[in-house]
């Protein structure tokens, strides 16, 4: 039996996927459990004009975010923060953190996917940090200065 399926199931295929299965295993589990339903010609049509919507979104989200990141590009931001005598923070600044400051500081809202950091920053002082959308990026300037 051929069915669309609504959303991923593990060891069957992803969200939005035509998959022969079997009836049983259509009828007793994927149906029922509204994961998917079957794959008529109606529902193939809306099926293709569900995914083309979704990919135009996507295509804007997309256009959007490349001209928020663009806005981004060379300006600072800045964090403060609890820090030691040796210039250490005593908890990292992480995606989340930074993205908050982003949103409060330059109004802009920034998917944290985007956003290039490989681990906490845990040193007071100045951070490139970059921003990656499709292929386009963009770098600005993250200061942790210290909070009393």
């Amino acid at each position: 039996m051929k069915v669309i399926l609504l959303q991923n199931v593990a060891k069957t295929g992803r969200k939005y996927e035509v998959k022969d299965v079997s009836d049983g295993y259509a009828l007793n589990f994927l149906i029922p459990n509204k994961l998917a339903k079957v794959a008529t010609v109606n529902a193939l049509r809306e099926l293709e004009s569900e995914r083309l919507q979704h990919e135009q979104n996507q295509k804007t989200k997309e256009v959007d975010l490349i001209e928020s990141i663009e806005k981004l590009k060379d300006s600072r931001v800045s964090i403060s923060a609890k820090i030691n005598d040796e210039g250490k923070l005593f908890a990292g600044i992480d995606k989340g953190d930074i993205i908050d400051a982003i949103k409060d500081q330059k109004a802009l809202e920034i998917n944290p996917d985007n956003l290039v950091l490989d681990k906490p920053i845990k040193e007071a002082s100045e951070h490139k940090i970059t921003i990656k959308v499709g292929k386009k990026s963009a770098e600005f300037i993250l200061d942790i200065v210290p909070r009393d």
